[in-house]
């Protein structure tokens, strides 16, 4: 395995999915939804709880959501078919405008300005989204526990990637770590629309997917977070021989 890594120089976490408000005046949208908003089509449980403690231990800004996805999905490009939920996909579409307007546009739109106002001082992007999947989906077991999502096309993220493992298996050794599980880190969703604007010696898009049943609780995601957290410390701190040079803007 290369260890010629590009070292990022700025490190930003975002979560999309982390939380199941509905905003007041889409209530009635929602009067039919039973107790699907808390579950994982209402939110990704426990997600915001690793990442609020990864952005407190290594002292790095977060951009989060704690409104539901059943809203609109703002981890979905405009034109994706599930933007919008079976809850709000039929309303009229000055209505879904005025969703992208209010919930959707100004999120995408604070990231980017934080990545390219990033790149623009010449630093090196490492953006990590962080997110979590349910532990069984249609009967099958996921066998991982924490999951690193990338486009293994760009050779800086497979690098990191793989280095960032190696530095989590040395931590705990006992979890399930795996590439590109339960989905594909080139599929649709906010780092891959980034990776087109941006690249790839100034932006890296990785996606976090933690197993629900290990961050139910609390204690559990502080854990998690401090697992993450040193890791990815480690890594960013390391001198510039051991990874790789960052590029200059």
């Amino acid at each position: 395995m290369s260890h010629s890594v590009l070292r990022p120089t700025f490190l930003l976490l975002t979560c999309e999915h982390g939380g199941r408000d509905v905003p007041a005046e889409y209530e009635a949208c929602f009067r039919n939804a039973g107790a699907v908003l808390a579950t994982h089509r209402g939110y990704d449980i426990g997600a915001l709880g690793v990442a609020f403690r990864i952005a407190a231990r290594l002292s790095v800004p977060i951009v989060f959501s704690t409104t539901t996805r059943l809203l609109i999905d703002l981890n979905r490009s405009t034109d994706h078919p599930d933007l919008f939920s079976e809850f709000t996909r039929d309303l009229p579409e000055a209505q879904r405008s005025r969703v992208k307007t209010q919930f959707y546009e100004p999120y995408r739109r604070r990231i980017e300005q934080l990545v390219h106002a990033s790149i623009a001082g010449g630093q090196v992007v490492l953006h990590v989204g962080v997110h979590s999947c349910v532990d069984v989906l249609r009967g099958q077991v996921r066998d991982l526990d924490i999951a690193l999502l990338f486009d293994p096309r760009c050779a800086h993220e497979a690098a990191l990637c793989d280095r960032w493992i190696e530095a989590l298996s040395r931590r705990n050794p006992g979890l399930r770590y795996r590439r590109n599980e339960p989905y594909h880190g080139a599929d649709d969703g906010l780092t891959t629309t980034l990776r087109a604007r941006y690249p790839a010696a100034h932006y890296l898009g990785i996606e976090i997917e933690l197993r629900q049943g290990m961050i139910l609780e609390r204690p559990d995601q502080v854990a998690a977070g401090d697992l993450i957290a040193d890791a990815l410390g480690s890594m960013m701190s390391e001198p510039h021989g051991s990874t790789g040079e960052a590029a200059t803007a």
